[in-house]
């Protein structure tokens, strides 16, 4: 399978699951904003909706501002989607795609519903993380995969260096 399969079916896996799971708590579950369900002492699934991006920062309230954060999804997507096209290596393309697709899931809130589903709320002793959902864990994810091979091939040629 070339770099690129690798990368557009991790898009699309990603995609799916993360729709999928909004689907399900907005229909299957009919949660309304701001509702909680405990899980566990350490996790619940707490519904928000965020007008913003990554950890609700640039909060947009008006449809310039949904359009704009729109078109800067769009454009970040493009250039992730030219990188994936010309990756060679399937490690890359398995990082470019789990941002791709979430960032197309994320995209397409933004676009159907005005503003992101957030439901996935981890706690611990009072303490709150961000409220995230499945696109944002693969864009997290996606970006580890990055970061670590660029420090696995700065090992690899560090390696190759005449001594």
């Amino acid at each position: 399978m070339t770099p690129r399969s690798v990368g557009a079916l991790a898009a699309i896996a990603v995609l799916v699951a993360d729709q999928a799971s909004k689907l399900w708590l907005l229909n299957g579950l009919k949660m309304v904003d701001h509702e909680r369900i405990v899980i566990t002492p350490f996790f619940d699934i707490y519904l928000v909706w965020n007008t913003g991006i990554s950890y609700s920062l640039f909060t947009q309230t008006t449809e310039a501002g949904r359009w704009t954060l729109l078109a800067i999804t769009a454009a970040a997507t493009l250039l992730l989607g030219i990188w994936l096209w010309r990756v060679a290596s399937r490690r890359v393309a398995l990082g470019l795609g789990a941002i791709i697709g979430g960032a197309l899931g994320n995209g397409f809130d933004r676009l159907a519903r005005g503003a992101v589903v957030d439901f996935c709320d981890f706690h611990v002793l009072g303490w709150s993380f961000y409220v995230f959902n499945l696109a944002d864990t693969a864009i997290t994810l996606g970006v580890v995969i990055l970061a670590v091979d660029g420090l696995l091939a700065d090992r690899r040629a560090r390696k190759q260096e005449p001594a």
